[in-house]
């Protein structure tokens, strides 16, 4: 609806990329109640009435603002949404964790590792519009929670079975073996190797 030129220079230039709901689907609509609406378009009246006023030099930074005024009101109003569609919310979370659950089970594992866009596909949405939805119903990113599933699936290995790390790590769908005891250490605060040795101790 805008022209890129028009915001380059101005504060929203600077702001533009943290508005998520670009990239969101057109089936991932904004649901606005009449008062939103009436805000909306009282927003694009005051554009409006500045692109119909002669330019000047205080034109291009006037309407930027009032752009970036309609984009926080709609970040608010999906923020709202996140909100009163609770129940849609957690049907798709539900949906996710039985993903999850499914990826290393299903053999996914020698696909590589599991990802947002993967389950974000598997739940019928955008990858945005699913990472904004589980960070605002669960306090963690998608990204996070993935890997939080991966890390509990290998310690679960490293504590039933004598499989080398190695092993363990290429199962789980990492290219390396350093990047799977990386990660698992930056989660846990001990490699794999001390986390069975701890548990072998017990």
């Amino acid at each position: 609806m805008f022209h890129p030129d028009l915001i380059y220079g101005t504060p929203l230039a600077a702001k533009i990329k943290q508005y998520s709901f670009f990239d969101y689907s057109q089936r991932e609509a904004l649901h606005l109640s009449a008062d939103e609406r009436q805000l909306f378009l009282e927003c694009l009246y005051h554009i409006r009435s500045e692109i119909t006023h002669p330019v000047d030099k205080h034109t291009a930074g006037i309407v930027a603002s009032h752009i970036q005024v309609l984009l926080d009101y709609l970040t608010r109003f999906y923020e709202r949404q996140f909100i009163t569609r609770r129940k849609a919310n957690s049907d798709t979370l539900a949906r996710f964790e039985q993903a999850l659950k499914r990826y290393y089970a299903d053999g996914h594992g020698r696909d590589g590792l599991p990802t947002v866009n993967y389950f974000a596909d598997v739940v019928s949405l955008t990858p945005g519009y699913f990472g904004d939805l589980v960070k605002k119903e669960t306090g963690k990113t998608a990204q996070e929670i993935i890997a939080l599933h991966i890390i509990g699936h290998a310690k679960e290995r490293l504590a039933r079975t004598s499989d080398d790390v190695g092993i363990i790590a290429y199962d789980l769908g990492f290219q390396y073996p350093q990047h799977f005891s990386r990660m698992f250490r930056r989660l846990t605060g001990s490699t794999p190797t001390q986390f069975r040795e701890n548990i072998d101790r017990q």
